[in-house]
């Protein structure tokens, strides 16, 4: 079972706004993609939220584009920051990327967006949205989202 971020973020408003939050603070993030071998491969990328959908775009003939194309399943990772803060905590989010092809479509974004040309688009579809952040200088929370289901907080001292 997968949703798009609008789905997301009308069934679970705050984690959603923390999560873009987290992502829009820094221009770079992580996104984990399956080599054919099936190994991890971990690449920079930047991420858009617009128009109810969470946007990865990338260099025309990318390896994680290759790899997301031959096995849609992705982790995305926010950019720590520099430091140890993290004060609105650390966002994780994973699900299938896929590949949006529709010249309509793709022009919207490259209006709103104006990226390199040529480039691969994928759109999302969540499978899990992981919050982690210390609560009072003496938990570690986990906030564990996934579709059909509400937001599941775990408390370890």
């Amino acid at each position: 079972m997968a949703t798009n971020w609008a789905a997301f973020a009308a069934t679970e408003p705050g984690l959603a706004g923390l999560a873009e939050k987290r992502f829009g603070a820094f221009r770079h993030h992580v996104l984990v993609t399956l080599r054919a071998d099936g190994s991890p491969r971990t690449s920079g990328l930047e991420v858009r939220f617009l128009g109810g959908e969470l946007w990865l775009g990338m260099m025309q003939d990318s390896l994680k584009a290759r790899d997301l194309r031959r096995d849609a399943r992705f982790v995305l990772q926010s950019n720590p920051g520099s430091g140890t803060g993290m004060e609105e905590g650390d966002v994780r989010i994973g699900g299938r990327a896929v590949e949006v092809t529709d010249p309509e479509a793709k022009g919207a974004y490259v209006k709103e967006v104006e990226p390199p040309q040529p480039f691969h688009l994928f759109r999302t579809e969540l499978t899990e949205v992981v919050r982690t952040f210390v609560e009072d200088d003496r938990y570690l929370v986990v906030q564990v989202w996934r579709p059909g289901a509400p937001v599941r907080a775990l408390r370890r001292t």
